[in-house]
C-alpha cells in the first residue's frame, strides 16, 4: 500500500483539537456509561455526535476507550448435553485451571431444571487464552458472547429510525427500522454490522403511544398541518367501530362451536403484562428474565401482543380469550435484552410444555447460532412458533430471523384492501446466495395495518406492523390447536402440520408476488377444515411453479426457459407434518406429462435430514440443446418419497410422497445480443463482515445486507431489463464458469470481492478474442474513509472497521487492467445532466486511467474524500471540479462501458434511477448501437487519461479478507449454479486452435493453455494483504517500454514473453560468437544470456 505523506503530531493534535471544539459546539456532547446488571455488564454509547463514527480513532483512542469499558465480557458456554447448572459450574472450574474467569449465577424460572450453557465472565487480558481452553473441552460445543439486544427507541424528529440516527451507534445490538407513515416511500432498514449477529426489535409500529401518537397526529394539528394518517387513520377509526379483525376473518363461527382457545399454552415473549389487567381471563403465569424486579409491563407492547391473541373486551376483542398465557418478560423497560436471556427463557417454554410462542421481534441475525439454534430445539420439541417478518418493507431481501427459518410461521403484513402493507418485509431469504437461491418467506399474511389491541392497564389502542400481523396469525393458531382434542393434539399438531394448515388453507391475493404475500392471506375457516380431516403427512411449499402465473410467479414468470442458459433454481421447503426427522428414501423425479418434458433437464439438491420438521428441496433446471428451437409449456410434476420412524405404538414407519407441479415456459434461444450474465459470486453482503453502505448520503442504513441480487435488490432493474427485451441470467460461481460466446455482456454492478488469477486472465481472453462485452458499475473507495467509518461496538467491546468500501475498486482496477483502465479513490456527490436527463451522483467514484481512441464523459463534482465530509453537504470552501466518471471502450471483438456509482440501480436508497443510461450501454456493448450524445467527438480521448502507479487506489494491510471472501484463500470450483457439464470443475478450458491472432493495435496474445492448466501468472491474492505483485497497467514489462502509458488497451502473456526475448537473444549472440571462432566460450555466454 502506498505510504501517505507523514503530518506533524503538533499538526494533527491542532487540527483535532479544532475539529473537537467544532462538535462539542454543534452537537450533543458524548457520554459512555454502564448498564449494570447481577448477570451481566454491558458498555453502551448513549448520545454520540453526529460524526463521531467518522472521527478518525488512533491507537491512542482505541486504548483510553478500553480504559473506560469492564475488564471482562460475559460469554456464553454451550454444552451437548444438559445436566444441573452446578454441575456445568464444577465441570469448567475443575477442567480450566487458569485465573481470569468466574461463572456468573443466573437467577430466573429455569434455575429449576437442567441447563445446557453457561455464563462466564472473561478478562480481556486472558480472553484468547481462556477461550481457547474452554473450546477444548469435551463436553462444550462453542463459546460466544452474550449479545443484547435494544429495541429502537422511535425519535421525534427522526423519519428514518433505527439503530443509527443520523450515524450514531445505538447502545445493544441492532434491529430493523419501525416504518410509521404510508406516506413515507421507503421504510429504510435501519442496520448495523457491529457484531456476529443483528439486534431484535420489537416490530411495532407507534409503541411509544403517548410521544408517537402527540408528535404524529396532534403536534401536526397544533401547527396547521393535515394530520400525518390522514383519511387512512380517518377510515381505521371508522372501520374499527363496526367491526372486529376477528370477525373478518370468521373467529365468531368458531366461538359459536366452543372453540376459544381453552387448554392451550400461549408464551408471549415480550415486556410482560399486568396480573390484574381487566383484558384477559386465563393469565396462568409471569416468568421476568431481565435484570429489573418487575413483572409488569411499562411500555405495552407486550399487553398489545396478549390482547390481540386472547383480549376479551368488546372493542379490541382477541382470537382465543380463553387461552392460558405465559408471559415472558425478556425485555426490560429501556428495551434491552441479552442471548442468554433467551436461551434461559426457550428452555423454560421447552420444559413447561408450550402450545404455541409469539415472538414479535426480529433482526437478519442469522448467523447468531446460539439463538438461531436454540429455536430450533424448541420447534423439534413440538412448539409452533409464530413470528414477525420484519418492518424493513417496501425493500425486498430484507427478511428477519426468526421468522425466515423453514421451521418458523413467518407472517407478513397487509392493509384492510388486501394490499401488502408498506412496512410488511419482502423476500427471498438471503442465507443461500451466492450459490443457490432464496426460500420463498413470508409463509402467510395477515391484517397488520391499524389493529386493535390492549393498552397498557385499560381501554384499547389502534397499533400497525408486522409485530401486530404475528400476534394476528398467533391467535389463529390458537384457536385452531383447541379444535383438537386435547388427547390427540401432539398426535396431530406441529410446527410442520399447522403450517401446512394454514399456507394450503390460505387465500392467494391478485396482486403481490409470491416473496411478498407467501401463500397469501390467511384464512381461518379454511385451515380449520384442513385440520378436522388431517392425517400426518409430507408435503412441498410451494406446491406449484407456474410460470403462466403472474405476477404471483416473479420472478420465475419474468423470464422464460431457453437452451443455453444457466440453471434456473427454484428453492422449496419440505413440510414433514409425520415426525420431526425424517429421511429422503430416494432421490427426486421429475415426471414430464408429454413428449416435450423430456426437454427439461433437472438436477435436485435436498436436505438428507429433515429436521425439525423441515428440510429443502431445489430444483436446478436446465433445456437440453435439443430443445434451442422449442417454444411452448412444459408440464409434470416433481415427487420426492419422505418416511419418519414410527410414531410411539407404530411398527413401520410413516411414508408419504410429495408433489411440486411445474409448469414451465420455454423459449427458443435468444441472441447473444440480447443475453446478460449478472455475477452473483462476487458481490459481499452482511453478516459477517462489515460490508458498508455504497450511499454515504444513507445516515441511518450503514450495511449492505439486502442480498444485491437481481430478485431482491435489484429487482426493479431486473423487470426493466426484461420489459426492454433483455434476458438476465446470474452467475455464483468464478468468471472461468461460463462460455463467453452465449453472452452478450457481462454485467458487474456493486461488487466487493477479489478475483481469481484464472478469471482475470480469461475474462481478457474472452473481450478480446470471443467477443464479450463487460459493463461495470463500481462505487466509493477510499481507505481514509473506511478508517473514520469506524465505531466501537458496546456489544463485541470491539471496533469494527469496513472491510472494503461500496465497492472493491482494487480488485476492479485488477480485472480492467489489461485494458488500461481503472478507477480512483474520490467520493464524488452532486446532480448532473446527461442526455437531457437530471441524475444524481451518491458517493461514486472516478476514472483514474482510460485509453486513448475511448469516449469519456467528465462533470463537475464535490470530492467529500478530499475535505473529510462523508455527506453530500455543502460545506463552505468545496468547490467542484469535473471528474470523469462514465467511459465508453471498444477493444478487441469486445466492448467496455464502466460507470463509478451503482446507486442508482439498487432500489434500495435510490435517489434517481439510471435505467436509462444502462440500456444506451448495453445498447452499446451488446449491440454495437451508439447514441450521439454519448459518442460525440467532444468526448473522444485523444490521447489516455493516466495515472501514476502511486494514485491507484491500493488495499487495506490490516484486514484479513479470506474471512469474508470466497476467492482469498479459497479455492476455484464452478458450484451448483453453473451450467451442468463444469460443476466441481475449474470451468471452461477455452482452447484457441491455429496460430494466436494478432490484433490491430495490440500485442501477441498467447491462448494456447486452458485455464485448467497451471499458468504461471504475475498476478497473486494472498489471504492476509490481498496485494498483487503486477501493477494496475496490467503488465510491469510492457510498462518499461511505454512507461505505463498505454494508448490503447494490451493483453501481455506474461509467462511467455521475457524467456522467449532471453532466449532469442541468447542464440544471436551464440551464432555472433561462433563467427568470431571463439572457443570454449558457451558457458559463459550463456551464463551471460542468462544474466540478461
Amino acid at each position: 500500500m502506498p505510504q501517505t505523506p507523514q503530518r506533524s503530531v503538533f499538526t494533527l493534535s491542532l487540527i483535532s483539537l479544532l475539529l473537537s471544539y467544532t462538535l462539542l459546539r454543534l452537537y450533543p456532547s458524548i457520554s459512555v456509561h454502564l448498564l449494570r446488571s447481577p448477570q451481566n455488564q454491558t458498555l453502551a454509547l448513549t448520545t454520540l455526535t453526529e460524526s463521531e463514527p467518522y472521527n478518525t480513532a488512533g491507537p491512542h483512542d482505541y486504548q483510553d476507550h478500553r480504559r473506560q469499558q469492564s475488564y471482562s465480557r460475559n460469554y456464553i458456554v454451550r454444552f451437548h448435553q444438559y445436566k444441573e447448572a452446578k454441575d456445568l459450574q464444577n465441570y469448567l472450574q475443575n477442567n480450566v485451571k487458569f485465573k481470569g474467569w468466574e461463572w456468573i449465577e443466573r437467577k430466573n424460572p429455569a434455575t429449576r431444571f437442567p441447563t445446557d450453557f453457561g455464563l462466564v465472565a472473561i478478562e480481556e487480558s486472558v480472553k484468547e487464552l481462556l477461550l481457547e481452553n474452554f473450546r477444548k473441552l469435551v463436553l462444550v460445543k462453542d463459546v460466544s458472547l452474550d449479545l443484547s439486544y435494544q429495541r429502537v427507541v422511535l425519535e421525534e424528529k427522526n423519519e428514518k429510525i433505527g439503530a443509527f440516527i443520523n450515524e450514531n451507534k445505538r447502545a445493544g445490538k441492532i434491529f430493523s427500522a419501525m416504518s410509521f407513515s404510508e406516506d413515507q416511500n421507503y421504510a429504510v432498514a435501519n442496520t448495523s454490522n457491529m457484531k456476529i449477529s443483528w439486534k431484535r426489535e420489537l416490530l411495532m409500529q407507534g409503541l411509544y403511544v403517548g410521544v408517537a401518537w402527540v408528535v404524529y397526529c396532534f403536534v401536526p394539528i397544533l401547527l396547521g398541518m393535515r394530520k400525518p394518517f390522514h383519511m387512512r387513520w380517518l377510515l381505521g377509526e371508522v372501520i374499527y367501530q363496526k367491526s372486529q379483525v376477528t370477525s373478518l376473518f370468521g373467529a365468531d363461527s368458531l366461538w359459536s362451536r366452543g372453540y376459544t382457545g381453552a387448554k392451550v399454552k400461549m408464551a408471549i415473549f415480550d415486556t410482560g403484562i399486568r396480573s390484574d389487567h381487566p383484558h384477559f381471563r386465563n393469565i396462568k403465569e409471569r416468568t421476568n428474565w431481565t435484570n429489573e424486579d418487575t413483572l409488569n409491563d411499562n411500555l405495552g407492547h407486550g399487553t398489545f401482543v396478549a390482547g390481540v391473541i386472547a383480549g376479551q373486551d368488546e372493542e379490541c376483542l382477541g382470537f382465543a380469550p380463553d387461552t392460558e398465557i405465559y408471559a415472558f418478560r425478556v425485555f426490560t423497560d429501556a428495551q434491552v435484552s441479552y442471548t442468554s436471556w433467551f436461551l434461559d427463557a426457550f428452555n423454560y417454554a421447552i420444559a413447561t410444555n408450550m402450545d404455541v410462542l409469539n415472538l414479535s421481534i426480529g433482526g437478519p441475525d442469522y448467523l447468531d447460532l446460539p439463538f438461531v439454534e436454540k429455536v430450533w430445539e424448541l420447534t423439534a420439541n413440538n412448539i409452533i412458533m409464530v413470528s414477525a417478518i420484519g418492518n424493513d418493507g417496501p425493500l425486498y431481501g430484507t427478511l428477519n430471523n426468526p421468522a425466515d427459518q423453514s421451521d418458523v410461521i413467518g407472517v407478513g403484513g397487509i392493509d384492510y384492501s388486501d394490499h401488502i402493507a408498506s412496512f410488511s418485509s419482502r423476500g427471498m431469504s438471503t442465507w443461500e446466495l451466492p450459490h443457490g437461491y432464496g426460500r420463498v418467506k413470508p409463509d402467510i399474511v395477515a391484517y397488520g395495518r391499524e389493529i386493535m389491541g390492549s393498552k397498557i392497564s385499560t381501554g384499547c389502542k389502534s397499533l400497525s406492523g408486522t409485530s401486530v400481523a404475528s400476534p394476528v396469525v398467533a391467535g389463529i393458531v390458537c384457536l385452531l390447536v383447541s379444535v383438537i382434542p386435547e388427547n390427540k393434539r401432539k398426535d396431530i399438531l406441529n410446527p410442520a402440520s399447522v403450517k401446512q394448515a394454514l399456507v394450503e388453507g390460505a387465500a392467494k391475493l391478485p396482486g403481490p408476488n409470491i416473496y411478498e404475500q407467501g401463500a397469501g392471506r390467511v384464512n381461518l375457516l379454511e385451515s380449520f377444515e384442513i385440520l378436522m380431516s388431517y392425517e400426518p403427512r409430507a408435503s412441498i411449499f410451494p406446491g406449484v411453479l407456474d410460470y403462466t402465473d403472474c405476477p404471483y410467479s416473479w420472478p420465475f414468470c419474468r423470464q422464460p426457459l431457453y437452451a443455453g442458459a444457466m440453471p434456473v433454481i427454484f428453492n422449496a421447503t419440505i413440510l414433514n407434518g409425520m415426525a420431526v426427522i425424517g429421511y429422503v428414501e430416494s432421490p427426486p423425479t421429475w415426471h414430464p406429462f408429454g413428449e416435450d418434458g423430456n426437454l427439461l433437464s433437472v438436477h435436485f439438491t435436498y436436505s438428507d435430514v429433515i429436521w425439525p420438521w423441515t428440510g429443502y428441496l431445489a430444483l436446478h433446471m436446465q433445456i437440453k440443446e435439443e430443445g434451442a428451437q422449442f417454444s411452448g409449456v412444459i408440464e409434470g410434476n416433481v415427487t420426492v418419497k419422505v418416511y419418519s420412524p414410527p410414531a410411539p405404538g407404530e411398527k413401520s414407519r410413516r411414508s408419504s410422497t410429495c408433489v411440486l407441479q411445474l409448469k414451465l415456459q420455454v423459449v427458443p434461444t435468444p441472441p447473444r445480443s440480447v443475453r446478460i450474465l449478472w455475477d452473483q459470486f462476487h458481490s459481499i453482503k452482511y453478516p459477517p463482515g462489515y460490508i458498508p453502505r455504497d450511499s454515504l448520503d444513507v445516515r441511518n442504513d450503514i450495511l449492505d445486507w439486502h442480498g444485491d441480487h437481481l430478485h431482491t435488490n435489484f429487482h426493479i432493474m431486473f423487470d426493466t431489463l426484461r420489459d426492454a427485451g433483455y434476458y438476465i441470467e446470474t452467475l455464483g460461481s468464478p468468471l472461468t464458469c461460463f462460455d463467453a460466446r452465449q453472452y452478450g455482456t457481462l454485467l458487474l454492478v456493486d461488487l466487493e470481492d477479489e478475483y481469481f488469477p484464472e478469471e482475470i486472465k480469461k475474462l481478457s481472453d474472452d473481450v478480446i478474442n470471443s467477443g464479450l462485452s463487460v459493463v461495470v458499475f463500481a462505487d466509493w473507495y477510499n481507505v481514509d474513509t473506511m478508517v473514520k467509518m469506524r465505531f466501537f461496538d458496546d456489544n463485541t467491546r470491539s471496533w469494527w472497521t469496513p472491510v472494503t468500501g461500496g465497492s472493491n475498486v482494487p480488485a476492479l482496477n485488477d480485472l480492467l487492467a489489461s485494458f488500461g483502465i481503472a478507477f480512483g479513490n474520490k467520493i464524488l456527490n452532486g446532480d448532473f445532466v446527461l442526455n437531457g436527463e437530471q441524475s444524481r451522483y451518491a458517493s461514486g467514484t472516478d476514472i483514474l486511467k482510460f485509453p486513448r481512441g475511448g469516449y469519456l464523459h467528465s462533470f463537475p463534482f464535490m470530492d467529500s474524500s478530499e475535505s473529510g465530509a462523508t455527506q453530500n453537504i455543502l460545506l463552505s470552501g468545496m468547490t467542484k471540479t469535473d471528474t470523469p466518471i462514465l467511459g465508453f471502450l471498444e477493444v478487441g471483438r469486445g466492448r467496455i462501458a464502466v460507470y463509478g456509482d451503482s446507486n442508482c440501480l439498487d432500489s434500495s436508497h435510490m435517489v434517481t434511477n439510471c435505467y436509462g443510461l444502462l440500456k444506451k450501454m448495453l445498447d452499446f456493448t451488446s449491440r454495437n448501437i451508439k447514441d450521439p450524445m454519448l459518442f460525440s467527438d467532444s468526448v473522444r480521448q485523444e490521447k489516455p487519461l493516466y495515472a501514476d502507479k502511486s494514485q491507484i487506489p491500493s488495499r487495506r494491510t490490516d484486514v484479513n479478507f479470506s474471512t469474508y471472501s470466497r476467492v482469498v484463500g479459497k479455492e476455484l470450483t464452478c458450484s451448483r449454479d453453473s451450467r451442468f457439464e463444469v460443476w466441481g470443475t475449474k470451468g471452461y478450458n477455452l482452447q484457441v486452435r491455429g496460430r494466436n491472432r494478432k490484433l490491430p493495435g495490440y500485442h501477441v496474445i498467447d491462448l494456447g493453455r486452458g485455464l485448467n492448466s497451471t499458468v504461471d501468472t504475475s498476478v497473486t491474492v494472498t489471504s492476509n494483504t490481498t496485494q498483487k505483485v503486477v501493477d494496475s497497467s496490467g503488465n510491469n514489462y510492457w510498462g518499461f517500454f511505454y512507461r505505463d502509458d498505454i494508448d490503447m488497451p494490451v493483453l501481455v502473456a506474461t509467462h511467455w514473453l521475457v524467456p522467449a526475448t532471453v532466449a532469442i537473444l541468447g542464440l544471436l549472440i551464440l551464432f555472433w560468437r561462433m563467427q568470431k571462432r571463439r572457443r570454449r566460450r558457451r558457458g559463459s555466454g550463456s551464463g551471460w544470456c542468462t544474466n540478461l
